[in-house]
């Protein structure tokens, strides 16, 4: 039975996925300024991805005192080892790092503008509430609309409903290309995207055969035989997905937008 809604929820979602990996951006996309602006747009995704994260964290582990165990130690385990890998991955053998961190470092090296995240986080840190600090004018637009979206989520309050957005609505869905492009870029601006090389290819090597299928098995055993929790899974990785679009739609007229070299 469970396999069946899972069939159906991967058929619900599957013309966005497909939108999402033949999206026009990656057409527009072929230069270092194009890449800036991306980065620019997307780092606020990198950013409240961990929010999500460890909202999920919260609901599998015991973060209170006195310690409880977990419900269930194979998901507790999975999410534990993504918040370890996002959270403090390796550094080049320097250290540790945070991706969120690493992605920052990487818009950088290649010119990136960083002021717009560096502010929204000082506002956080300063007091400011997710609210007001989001609406700051400087964010994009799509950016701000993205996050919003993925707090909303984060607050719907059930498990089923985030872990249904996190597997299929924030993995990593980025096709090959992507990576091509940025590999030519990189390139062509004498190794400037050096670093967002690397933060690219920590990611295909730390998403493993084994997370997609745990991920998925978590969605199956939180949704059970609810019809309800199956519908509310469906929409939430739909909604996901579909921002994650218009995310794209956003940067994409942003580069467009762009003074022709």
């Amino acid at each position: 039975m469970n396999t069946d809604r899972l069939d159906e929820l991967r058929t619900a979602i599957t013309p966005l996925r497909q939108k999402l990996l033949t999206h026009p951006l990656y057409e527009n996309i072929h230069s270092l300024e194009a890449i800036q602006t991306f980065m620019k747009f997307h780092v606020f995704a990198v950013w409240d991805f961990m929010s999500l994260l460890k909202s999920l964290q919260q609901d599998f582990c015991c973060n209170t005192v006195p310690w409880m165990p977990p419900k269930s130690g194979t998901f507790a385990r999975f999410i534990n080892e993504i918040v370890l890998e996002e959270e403090s991955d390796e550094d080049h053998g320097r250290g540790f790092i945070s991706h969120f961190e690493l992605y920052l470092r990487a818009m950088e090296s290649c010119g990136a503008e960083t002021q717009t995240i560096e502010r929204f986080l000082e506002d956080l840190r300063g007091g400011f509430t997710l609210e007001d600090a989001l609406a700051n004018g400087e964010i994009p637009e799509a950016a701000r609309q993205f996050s919003k979206q993925t707090f909303q989520t984060v607050e719907a309050g059930g498990t089923y409903v985030k872990a249904a957005a996190f597997t299929f609505g924030r993995e990593d869905l980025l096709p090959d290309v992507f990576g091509q492009i940025v590999q030519q870029v990189n390139a062509d601006s004498e190794g400037r995207l050096d670093e967002f090389v690397y933060y690219l290819n920590r990611h295909i090597e730390l998403d493993g055969d084994s997370h997609g299928p745990i991920a998925t098995n978590m969605v199956k055993e939180l949704c059970g035989e609810s019809d309800e929790k199956w519908r509310l899974a469906i929409e939430s990785a739909e909604a996901s997905l579909s921002a994650r679009c218009q995310l794209f739609d956003g940067i994409l007229e942003a580069i467009k937008k762009q003074p022709v070299a």
